[in-house]
């Protein structure tokens, strides 16, 4: 395994994180201990979930992937070998916290104690905001439509001292952003320098090679003022590991069993992931290697948050980390962005 810092923290964090929003929906229990004792054992440290899930997020569900989580760290004692990140929910959950979850102090204080109870822990190495209470273009729309009746919402400064106060009662330790503009990132590192606050070490936003729409604005910030990327969808929700390919729709796979992911599918993308296989398959990789591989290069990338609903898969994309691509197909990887630019944002 390979580890990168956490922002500019002493935490070493494996650059393969283990993604955990289809426990409790698509994989039991036992299947989410086994993904977690596999992962642990092939040096991955790093785990990733968030009160609302699993996903797709709904009442019935809501806290069933952290508990799990805290499960397995009962039986199996090792909570100290694990870095631990979880979410708070933002607005537009009606089910949480009666839908009152903005980022107030006294909100994410249930939050987070909420979460400390499912989890059976009493820190959180990473605590995210899933999103911003304000209104900013993400979940695929690319343009900022302004809107004046987006309402209130708290500023940067304002959940910086909430989060300092959590911090120092050792509930958490480091904050991070999730689905953040290069606004509101910039806007949370320059208040917490100006006025001491808790430092942003990281943001989690979707990237992968349909979807590079993060190195336009935001890949600079990570690396000058080192608060890297954890990537989620590195995989476009599956269709870069190819099984999507000629209109396929395997059995209990995402885009048969729910809605939501559309934008994964256009006919645009659906021309980029065949580029792409057939790409891979000229070097003799797997395009799920190809694709996980030149996310895990990306030297903003702090780590590459993957997920899987079956022990091949794990597998396979933990072994991503021992692919090395070298220039001459990385040009080739540009070449098809190039003519295919960011179909799925």
């Amino acid at each position: 395994m390979k580890f990168k810092k956490l922002g500019n923290t002493d935490l070493d964090v494996s650059l393969i994180c283990l993604g955990t929003m289809t426990w409790g929906e698509q994989n039991s229990q036992e299947e989410a201990f086994d993904q977690m004792d596999y992962s642990l054992d092939k040096g991955v440290n790093f785990f990733d979930t968030a009160e609302l899930y699993p996903v797709p997020p709904n009442g019935k569900t809501f806290g069933k992937t952290e508990t799990m989580i805290g499960n397995w760290f009962k039986i199996k004692k090792n909570r100290n070998k694990v870095i631990l990140a979880t979410k708070v929910a933002g607005p537009r959950c009606d089910w949480i916290r009666g839908g009152e979850n903005n980022y107030s102090e006294r909100n994410l204080g249930l939050a987070i104690d909420e979460s400390l109870k499912r989890l059976k822990t009493d820190y959180i190495d990473l605590y995210q905001l899933h999103w911003p209470e304000r209104s900013v273009n993400n979940f695929g729309q690319v343009g900022y439509e302004h809107k004046n009746n987006e309402g209130n919402w708290n500023n940067f400064e304002s959940i910086l001292r909430c989060i300092e106060k959590f911090i120092k009662s050792g509930k958490i330790r480091y904050v991070g952003v999730s689905n953040e503009t290069p606004y509101g990132l910039s806007k949370y590192l320059e208040i917490s320098k100006n006025k001491d606050l808790p430092r942003v070490m990281s943001i989690q936003n979707p990237y992968s090679l349909v979807n590079r729409t993060y190195e336009i604005g935001l890949s600079e910030i990570s690396v000058r003022d080192k608060c890297g990327l954890l990537a989620y969808y590195p995989l476009a929700t599956g269709y870069l590991s190819g099984k999507y390919r000629n209109n396929q729709r395997p059995e209990n796979s995402r885009q048969v069993l729910f809605k939501g992911w559309e934008r994964f599918g256009n006919s645009k993308a659906l021309k980029a992931y065949d580029e792409y296989y057939d790409l891979a398959k000229d070097y003799n990789i797997s395009v799920a290697h190809l694709s996980l591989a030149f996310v895990n290069s990306r030297e903003f990338v702090t780590s590459n948050i993957i997920g899987a609903t079956n022990m091949d898969q794990l597998k396979e994309n933990i072994d991503s980390i021992d692919i090395e691509l070298d220039k001459e197909i990385m040009d080739k990887i540009n070449f098809i962005h190039n003519n295919n630019p960011n179909p799925s944002p």
